[in-house]
C-alpha cells in the first residue's frame, strides 16, 4: 500500500493537509473527521477500508491537525474543505464511484458542501441535525439541566467572534437535497447527538437511506465501538453503491 501527502486548496484559500492510502483496486473514498480531531482519528475506518480495495483520502478540516485556520466553525468553514476533499478525489479518479465516511461534525460539512457531482454514497456518523440542538445537549451533559439556559449567550458569541449565524448551522435543512444513497449511524445512548436526533435527521433524508443503531454506543468511534458489526453494515452499503454490487 502507497501512503501520499497532499495539501488541498479550497475556495477560502486555506490549504488543508491530506493523505491518501492507495491499495490495489482503487475504489476512492473520503473519510471527514469530526470536531477538535484530526486525520488520525479515521485510521480505524481508513484501514479497513483498505483492506476491503479502497483508495481512501484523509484529511484535517481547516483549524485542524496540520491545516491553516484561525477558528472550528462546527462545519461552517470547514464544508470548503469537504468540497476540495470531493474535487480532489474525482480529479484523481475522474471513471471512479466515490464514497464519504463522516462523523459528527465532518458529516454537518459535508451536508453543508452541496458538492456537485455529489458523492456516491455517502455514511454519516453521529451528526448534529441542528446546531442550537448540538449546544444544549453539551451545555446539558458538562453543567446539568440548567446548562442549556447559557445557549443564547453561546449563539451570540458565535455570531460576533466568528461572523457565523446559527441559523447556516442546520445540517436536517440539507440532506433532503444530497442526491446519493446515505447510511445513518446513531449511537444508542448518544447524549452528544441524541438517538431522537439521529432519527430525524434519518427521516428527513431521501431514499434510499438506512439506518443502523449501534447497540449501547455512546458518542464514541463507532469503528472502535462495534468492530466486525460496524464492518458487517459499512462495507456492504459502500459496495452495494460503489462496487454496482
Amino acid at each position: 500500500m502507497r501512503v501520499r501527502w497532499h495539501s488541498l486548496a479550497n475556495r477560502a484559500r486555506n490549504s488543508a493537509a491530506g493523505t491518501c492510502l492507495d491499495s490495489r483496486a482503487r475504489v476512492p473514498s473520503c473519510s471527514c473527521t469530526g470536531c477538535m480531531r484530526d486525520r488520525t482519528a479515521m485510521l480505524g475506518r481508513a484501514r479497513l477500508l483498505a483492506q476491503a480495495g479502497h483508495a481512501v483520502l484523509l484529511f484535517d478540516f481547516q483549524a485542524h491537525g496540520e491545516s491553516g485556520g484561525e477558528a472550528i466553525t462546527f462545519g461552517w468553514r470547514e464544508r470548503l474543505d469537504a468540497r476540495a476533499a470531493l474535487a480532489w478525489l474525482r480529479e484523481a479518479a475522474p471513471h471512479e464511484r466515490i464514497g464519504v465516511i463522516a462523523t459528527s461534525m465532518g458529516g454537518a460539512a459535508v451536508l453543508l458542501a452541496h458538492p456537485k457531482p455529489a458523492p456516491d454514497a455517502i455514511v454519516l456518523e453521529q451528526v448534529y441535525p441542528i446546531v442550537e440542538e448540538a449546544l444544549d445537549n453539551r451545555l446539558r451533559n458538562y453543567l446539568g439541566p440548567f446548562g442549556p439556559a447559557l445557549s443564547p449567550v453561546l449563539e451570540r458569541e458565535m455570531s460576533w467572534h466568528l461572523g457565523l449565524a446559527p441559523s447556516l448551522l442546520r445540517p436536517i435543512e440539507h440532506i433532503a437535497s444530497v442526491d446519493a444513497p446515505v447510511l445513518i449511524l446513531a449511537g444508542e445512548t448518544d447524549r452528544h447527538t441524541t438517538l431522537g436526533q439521529s432519527r430525524a435527521l434519518f427521516a428527513a433524508a431521501s431514499e434510499p437511506r438506512q439506518l443502523w443503531i449501534v447497540p449501547g454506543a455512546a458518542h464514541v468511534d463507532l469503528c472502535a465501538f462495534a468492530g466486525v458489526d460496524y464492518a458487517a453494515h459499512v462495507l456492504p452499503f459502500l459496495a452495494a453503491h460503489l462496487r454496482g454490487g
